[in-house]
């Protein structure tokens, strides 16, 4: 992914938007692609390692244990009218943010899946856990039967911010304040994006 430095997303941000924007897209050497939600543990390896899990009957995992891959996850987007700029000539862009996680894919075994299941519905909906006549164990153990679990040991992160910074502050006050203002419900929240963050909003102590 071309990221410009100052587009350049930093570690703790990596980890920030993998948690907030958790279901991605799987791909594989052969071009397959699955989407699926992950879970992030940054604390391991160098880089992190994501854990997910696919159906069963889903043939991918069978390309993909020992091989390669990369994780797409995307966080929001919208359209920047260049009439939104106090700048001109100008053309019209796209904002976003998304981070690409590189690895190699380990198929789990059948007590790490299940932890990984008691993890992901602990990241989602803890209450769930202890809900027995909602998800009986013999029922929860049937489930497992029908998914693979998967852990992939992350090698490389490209990460990118792409909110207006490299405008002029008149030109992101403009579009902050359209997609802010705008009825599109994507525009609103890249707009919320990055007022958490603190990009792109055209105040002069941005980093």
């Amino acid at each position: 992914m071309y990221i410009p430095k100052n587009m350049l997303m930093d570690d703790v941000a990596v980890a920030a938007f993998i948690q907030q924007f958790s279901f991605a897209a799987l791909v594989t050497s052969d071009l397959n692609i699955s989407h699926l939600p992950f879970l992030f543990q940054p604390q391991e390896g160098e880089n992190g390692v994501l854990y997910g899990h696919m159906a069963r009957a889903n043939g991918q995992h069978k390309m993909t244990s020992g091989g390669r891959v990369v994780v797409i996850f995307n966080g929001p987007h919208a359209y920047v009218s260049p009439t939104w700029y106090q700048n001109q000539p100008a053309v019209p862009t796209w904002n976003y943010a998304a981070v690409h996680c590189y690895g190699e894919l380990e198929l789990l075994d059948g007590e790490q899946t299940e932890q990984l299941m008691r993890d992901t519905v602990a990241q989602y909906e803890p209450s769930l856990l202890d809900n027995k006549t909602l998800m009986p164990d013999e029922y929860l153990e049937k489930m497992r039967q029908a998914i693979v679990g998967f852990k992939i040991v992350v090698d490389d992160i490209q990460a990118k911010e792409k909110l207006g910074q490299h405008r002029k502050l008149g030109d992101q006050q403009g579009v902050f304040a359209a997609l802010k203002q705008s009825a599109h419900l994507d525009a609103k929240q890249l707009a919320q994006y990055m007022e958490l963050r603190g990009i792109g909003l055209g105040e002069d102590n941005e980093d």
